[in-house]
């Protein structure tokens, strides 16, 4: 095999020896760098080294005429400066085939993973299919950029509140964790991690006074929906999620200890709800379908209501409730646990937080409340302020 300084003459006039299927030239000008010469006339640039194990590898670089000489040496010492840090290029290359694109991973991994313990998964799904996946679904895992997902969110932005842009900031900062978490090959780090969400202005805390409790109820009294009063009753006594409460079954509720048992919930853990007088009440009022399993079903078709909106809206605005939304059940509850001299801890467990920070937002005081606060302050203080001030001898 001659040692020769390769050119792209010479590898044009090159051929193989009669009775010989190949011809190695070697370079003389980059160590290792090896183009083999077939007899049907094509080539293949490879780079021959000694690995760690100090046994001979070949890794191939390119197809003669398909890389130029001049990108085969560049490349030749790429793969030898790897090599003289101890890396492997072959394994490399076997990571970077092995790298799936975002669609792949979604399809084959992350979406299953989100369907087996996410309730309302509905939302996440459409996020995925109507709007990530679309922008990068194409993309190589290791592809992704900061940039482009600041272009997703971006665009996102245009035509949706920024809410909704932050939770696609959220279930795109949740795949790629969930990536290096795996060890899924070549996601090494989270492009997502530094994008700051989107100012959300409009975000409000809306909670119920009891009279305003007291005129949904009668309102929901009134709905063509059977089964809302019950709902949104067990909405309010128990500061469940939307999906817990339409997707519990008769046998999650043990009326002897009096707890609702919620196998998975949003923070994938399992937990219990004590239940009150009123829930309990309220549970045995439900009317019950005959084989059907669920507390809150659509008595049509005897499985989980997949929207509640029309029914829930004709609702508000008879009670002149219209800018409440069903979540906001949830955080009056919240607001009456704290009214009602309760501490944030017992909030956070009672609404099932991981991180007392969650609770903080559902920590609404009245304005009543805050005044009988002040007021017992002040009551304190005035009685400091009017004693003597003995003065120290």
């Amino acid at each position: 095999m001659p040692k020769v300084k390769i050119t792209e003459k010479l590898l044009e006039q090159t051929n193989c020896a009669a009775g010989k299927r190949t011809t190695n030239l070697i370079d003389t000008e980059v160590h290792g760098l090896v183009a083999e010469i077939r007899s049907n006339g094509t080539g293949t640039f490879y780079l021959r080294y000694m690995d760690s194990r100090d046994k001979r590898r070949h890794y191939r670089l390119g197809r003669v005429g398909g890389l130029t000489l001049a990108d085969a040496r560049k490349a030749a010492q790429k793969v030898n400066g790897q090599v003289a840090r101890g890396e492997d290029p072959r394994e490399e290359k076997a990571e970077h085939r092995a790298t799936p694109t975002v669609a792949q991973f979604v399809s084959g991994s992350f979406l299953p993973y989100l369907l087996s313990y996410k309730r309302d998964r509905v939302s996440d799904e459409s996020l995925l299919r109507n709007h990530i996946l679309p922008a990068i679904g194409d993309l190589y895992m290791d592809e992704v950029r900061r940039q482009h997902l600041v272009d997703l969110f971006t665009q996102h932005q245009i035509d949706h509140k920024p809410g909704s842009t932050n939770r696609v900031i959220v279930l795109v900062r949740h795949l790629f964790n969930t990536a290096i978490k795996w060890e899924v090959p070549g996601v090494t780090k989270n492009p997502s991690k530094d994008i700051p969400k989107m100012a959300d202005e409009g975000q409000r805390q809306r909670f119920l006074s009891v009279e305003e409790a007291q005129r949904l109820m009668r309102a929901v009294e009134e709905s063509n929906s059977k089964m809302l009063k019950y709902i949104v009753a067990m909405l309010l006594l128990t500061g469940a999620r939307r999906n817990e409460v339409l997707h519990a079954k008769w046998e999650d509720f043990d009326f002897s200890s009096r707890q609702w048992l919620l196998p998975k919930n949003k923070s994938a853990r399992t937990r219990y709800i004590p239940l009150s007088d009123a829930a309990i009440r309220l549970l045995e009022t439900i009317p019950r379908l005959d084989d059907c399993p669920y507390a809150f079903p659509n008595p049509d078709t005897g499985k989980p209501y997949m929207q509640l909106f029309n029914s829930w809206d004709t609702a508000r605005k008879r009670a002149g409730l219209e800018d409440l939304r069903i979540h906001d059940l949830r955080h009056s509850f919240a607001s009456f646990l704290v009214n009602s001299g309760r501490s944030l801890y017992e909030v956070q467990n009672l609404l099932g937080h991981a991180r007392p920070v969650t609770t903080q937002r559902y920590a609404h005081l009245s304005q009543e409340t805050l005044h009988e606060a002040t007021g017992s302050v002040g009551a304190s203080l005035e009685k400091a302020f009017t004693q003597p001030v003995i003065e120290a001898a």
